[in-house]
C-alpha cells in the first residue's frame, strides 16, 4: 500500500508515455521510475531519515515524493517563501533531514543545525549506489501505516501544525477516486498550486496514477498560465478561486487559445458565484470541477461535479440553482456529518461543524491524533448540508463573529455583498463593540468604474438580512489579503480595522 506501487503500476501501463514536461522532450513514465529509484538509492547512501523540499516545483518534483516513498522515508514540502527567520524555524522541525534547495533557498537555509544541503538534480543524478532499492517503500509495512507525507499548516493564527499523512491515507485516496491509465494519450495537466499544498502533491499522485503528463508553472501569473496552457495543449488544470478572476480577465482581453482545456477543478477557498458563472460563459467547453478537502483528509473529500455545475446554472428550481454555491457531495468513501457545539448531528439546512470521516482521513498531527473513537474527524470548518446532500461551506469556526449571543456566519454576509453590481470581491470579520461584544466588519473590492458608499452597503444587507448582520464598517479597498494558496488573510483585516485610521 506505498504511494510508490502507484508508480510501479504506472510505468508498467504507461511506460513510453510523457510523464513530465513538454510532449517529446520530457521524461516518460519509465524514466521517472527510474528516476524516483535513483533518488531512493541517493536517500539511502546519504542515510537520510526525511526528505524535506524547500523549493519551487520542477520537472523533478514527482522523482523527488516518489523517491522517498521508494527509500521508506517521509516526504516533507516547507513553504519557501516565508521569511527567512520562519522558514529556519520550520526546517529545524525537520531535522535532521535531507533538504532539496534551489537558487532561491540554498543560502536561506545552509545554517540550520541537523540538514545536509542538496538539490534535486544532484539527487536525480547521482551515480546509483550498489544495492539500491528496487522495491516500493519498507516490506515490513504492507498495510502502509508509515509516514508517507508530513506538511506544516499554513499558521495564519498560530504556530504551524505539523499534519501527518500515511501511505494508507494517500493510496486510498488515489486508488478510490481515479482509474490506472485512464487518461487519454494526449492529455495534460497543468499545476500552479505550490508543492507545500496537498492539492501540489495530490496532483502529483493522481495525474501519475492516471497516465497524464503534468506540466508545471512554478510561480503563477495569468498571463504566463494562460501561455502555457496554450503551448503545452493543456487538459486539465486545478487552481484556487482567486486565480480563476484573473485568468478570465487575460481571456476576455486576447485572443488565448485555450481550446484543448476540458476540465478545470477549483478549491482551497471560496468562489464567488459571479466568478464562476462567467467562467462557464467564457469558457463553455470546459467542465467545471469544485473541489472540497484539507491537508488532514489527503485532499478532495466532496465534490461538485460538472454536471452539477450545469444543472445548478440552469435550474430553475431555487434550491437546485443555489448549488453552485456549494462544495458538492461527499466522495466514495468518505461520510461528512454536520454538529452543533455538543457534538449532535444537526438536519439538513442548519448550520455546525463539519466531521469527515473514511480510509483517506488522517487527523493526525505530530505526536497527537485528533480523530475520535469512531474514526471522524473535526475540520474547524463551518457548514451545511442540503436535502440531497450537497455541502454549503459558511467559514472557519474560528471566524464566526459572536454579537450579542448570537453567532453570525461572515460567509452570509460577504455572499449578500457580492450580489451587489458594484462590489468584486468582499471579506467580513467580527470587531469589537463595546455594546455587542462584537460587529461585522465588512472589507470590499468595487468593479472597475462603479461607486458605492458605505452607507449604501451597510443599507444593502439590511436589506437582505436581518440588521444585526449589517456592518458597522465597510472598508473600501484595492484588493483582499490572499495567501499564494488562494486563503484570505482575515488576519490582516483585524490589524487593519483595529487601526485608528479606519474607524
Amino acid at each position: 500500500m506505498n504511494i510508490g506501487l502507484l508508480l510501479d503500476m504506472a510505468a508498467q501501463a504507461c511506460a513510453e508515455r510523457t510523464a513530465v514536461g513538454s510532449r517529446g522532450s520530457g521524461a516518460t513514465f519509465e524514466t521517472l521510475h527510474g528516476d524516483a529509484l535513483a533518488v531512493a538509492a541517493s536517500i539511502a547512501a546519504r542515510g537520510a531519515d526525511r526528505l524535506v523540499l524547500a523549493a519551487e516545483s520542477s520537472e523533478h518534483s514527482p522523482a523527488l515524493l516518489f523517491g522517498a516513498a521508494y527509500a521508506g522515508v517521509p516526504f516533507c514540502s516547507v513553504n519557501y517563501r516565508l521569511a527567512d527567520d520562519r522558514l529556519r524555524s520550520v526546517l529545524a522541525r525537520t531535522a535532521p533531514a535531507l533538504v532539496v534547495v534551489d537558487g532561491g533557498t540554498a543560502e536561506r537555509v545552509r545554517a540550520v543545525p541537523g540538514l545536509s544541503v542538496v538539490t534535486a538534480a544532484e539527487l536525480v543524478h547521482e551515480p546509483a549506489a550498489d544495492g539500491g532499492p528496487a522495491a516500493a517503500g519498507d516490506p515490513a509495512d504492507p498495510a502502509g501505516d508509515s509516514v508517507a507525507i508530513t506538511l506544516f499548516t499554513s499558521g495564519t493564527t498560530g504556530e504551524p501544525k505539523s499534519v501527518l499523512l500515511r501511505h494508507r491515507n494517500l493510496f486510498s485516496y488515489i486508488v478510490g477516486t481515479v482509474e490506472l491509465a485512464a487518461a487519454g494519450e494526449d492529455e495534460a495537466a497543468l499545476v500552479s498550486v505550490p508543492p507545500y499544498h496537498i492539492a501540489g502533491l495530490a496532483a502529483i499522485l493522481s495525474n501519475v496514477y492516471l497516465g497524464r503528463r503534468i506540466v508545471y508553472l512554478p510561480q503563477f501569473d495569468p498571463a504566463a498560465w494562460v501561455e502555457s496552457a496554450a503551448r503545452e495543449r493543456v487538459t486539465h488544470a486545478m487552481i484556487v478561486p482567486t486565480m480563476l478572476g484573473r485568468i478570465l480577465d487575460v481571456v476576455e482581453a486576447g485572443d488565448a487559445d485555450l481550446g484543448a482545456l476540458r476540465h478545470l477543478s477549483y478549491g482551497g477557498g471560496r468562489m464567488p458565484i459571479a466568478t464562476i458563472e462567467r467562467a462557464m460563459r467564457l469558457l463553455p467547453g470546459v467542465d467545471f470541477v469544485n473541489a472540497y478537502g484539507l491537508t488532514e483528509t489527503s485532499s478532495t473529500v466532496a465534490l461538485l461535479t460538472p454536471q452539477d455545475h450545469r444543472d445548478a446554472l440552469a435550474g430553475d428550481d431555487p434550491a437546485v440553482a443555489a448549488r453552485l454555491g456549494s462544495v458538492g457531495r461527499a466522495t466514495p468513501g468518505v461520510q461528512v456529518e454536520v454538529r452543533d457545539a455538543d457534538g449532535a448531528v444537526l438536519p439538513a439546512g442548519e448550520i455546525g461543524e463539519i466531521h469527515v470521516r473514511g480510509e483517506q482521513v488522517a487527523g493526525e498531527y505530530e505526536g497527537r491524533l485528533a480523530l475520535d473513537a469512531d474514526g471522524w474527524f473535526a475540520t474547524n470548518d463551518l457548514g451545511r448540508l442540503d436535502e440531497a446532500g450537497f455541502l454549503f461551506l459558511e467559514g472557519r469556526a474560528d471566524d464566526v463573529i459572536v454579537r450579542g449571543g448570537e453567532n453570525l456566519s461572515p460567509g452570509e454576509i460577504e455572499d449578500v455583498l457580492l450580489t451587489h453590481p458594484a462590489v468584486a470581491e468582499a471579506a467580513v470579520i467580527g470587531v469589537p463593540d463595546e455594546e455587542w461584544g462584537e460587529s461585522p466588519a465588512a472589507f470590499v473590492v468595487l468593479e472597475p468604474g462603479r461607486t458605492a458608499d458605505a452607507d449604501e452597503l451597510r443599507a444593502w444587507v439590511r436589506g437582505q438580512l436581518r440588521s444585526s448582520r449589517m456592518p458597522s464598517l465597510v472598508v473600501e479597498r484595492e484588493a483582499l489579503p490572499y495567501s499564494e494558496t488562494g486563503k484570505l488573510l482575515r488576519r490582516v483585516l483585524r490589524a487593519e480595522a483595529a487601526a485608528p485610521t479606519s474607524r
